[in-house]
């Protein structure tokens, strides 16, 4: 009986790929590898896409989209077809809603990857004066309402009288990137819990204390500047005022033009991510369907060029990202090895 029931289980996933097939993507089949999500691990998931083209010739290039590791999820977690994307590429863990919304709508068998760690950093014009802030100086600077009462700094200066009187002007993501996610819960966060009522107020209001600690200001200081971090690259060149926020790879890639802010006193490098004594150090994920890995041609080894690349050694760090410990990147090998499944449980 048990045998039926897989047997049955097979062919309702092979009949929904077929149909989602028949009517998404242009009203054929898609024979390729898609993937969409972070902008942050865009660059990397491109590089592996296009060592994955040469080493394969016999596939079809991959499809590596960016709409931020909220909109991806969505995209991710519609359905199971090849009308809906094999892989989503995320700046942070997916969250347990987002998880509930793929098993809604039978996207239940999820292998989820670390590929390596990124930080999210904040950044300034290579010719401005160096900045240092502490959390509480960001948070300050950022919330709409810190501690509880509305936002009225202009000026760094008025957030803490020991940095400059210049305006508080911050480029960063949106809110449908994991970057603006992780960025409130690694810096924001810790800035307002630094208030022990606020602090406490996470376990009597959890939606208040969330409002309060994450909830950023609407009035220009800080500016949502959409899922492009080299526009912000560009803002910050014309303007060495300004501050942005965006990951690691991008100040690598920009070392000419910008420079990290250090925060907590800790200037962001490969090696502050690396061991995490950067605050805003954070691992990355990619997550695949296991129902289209034996319908996509080619996800398996896709996922093996993403294990081989992503070293202390492998190409991966040329693009700036920075490699997890070694038993770190062994479990996730074994991962890929072994199409080991994500446990649910483990997402709260």
């Amino acid at each position: 009986m048990k045998r039926a029931i897989s047997t049955l289980s097979a062919i309702s996933v092979a009949l929904a790929l077929t149909a989602c097939g028949e009517s998404g993507n242009n009203g054929g089949a898609r024979d390729g590898i898609r993937a969409v999500g972070s902008s942050t691990v865009l660059p990397f998931a491109k590089a592996v896409a296009d060592k994955f083209g040469q080493k394969n010739p016999n596939f079809k290039a991959p499809i590596v989209e960016s709409q931020g590791t909220g909109g991806g999820f969505k995209l991710f977690c519609a359905g199971v077809g090849t009308a809906h994307p094999d892989i989503a590429n995320a700046s942070r863990r997916i969250k347990k809603s987002e998880l509930d919304d793929c098993i809604k709508n039978g996207v239940k068998d999820i292998v989820e990857v670390q590929v390596g760690i990124d930080g999210i950093v904040l950044a300034h014009a290579k010719n401005a004066a160096p900045l240092t802030l502490s959390e509480v100086d960001v948070y300050k600077a950022l919330a709409a309402n810190p501690f509880g009462k509305p936002n009225t700094a202009k000026t760094w200066q008025d957030v803490n009288p020991a940095l400059p009187a210049i305006a508080i002007s911050v480029y960063g993501p949106p809110t449908s990137s994991g970057t603006r996610d992780a960025f409130a819960e690694l810096i924001l966060e810790k800035g307002c819990d630094s208030d022990p009522a606020m602090k406490a107020l996470k376990d009597s209001d959890k939606d208040k204390h969330k409002n309060l600690c994450t909830g950023v200001r609407e009035d220009g200081a800080y500016v949502d500047a959409g899922e492009n971090d080299n526009l912000i690259v560009q803002k910050l060149v014309a303007n060495p005022n300004a501050v942005g926020i965006f990951g690691f790879s991008f100040l690598e890639e920009n070392a000419d033009k910008v420079q990290g802010v250090a925060v907590q006193g800790v200037v962001p490098t490969y090696a502050t991510i690396a061991d995490y004594s950067y605050p805003g150090a954070r691992p990355l994920f990619i997550y695949v369907k296991k129902a289209h890995l034996n319908s996509i041609p080619g996800i398996k080894e896709f996922l093996a060029e993403f294990a081989s690349a992503w070293g202390p050694g492998g190409y991966l760090a040329k693009h700036g990202m920075i490699a997890a410990p070694e038993d770190v990147r062994k479990k996730n090998a074994d991962v890929i090895a072994n199409l080991t499944l994500l446990d649910p449980a483990s997402i709260n």
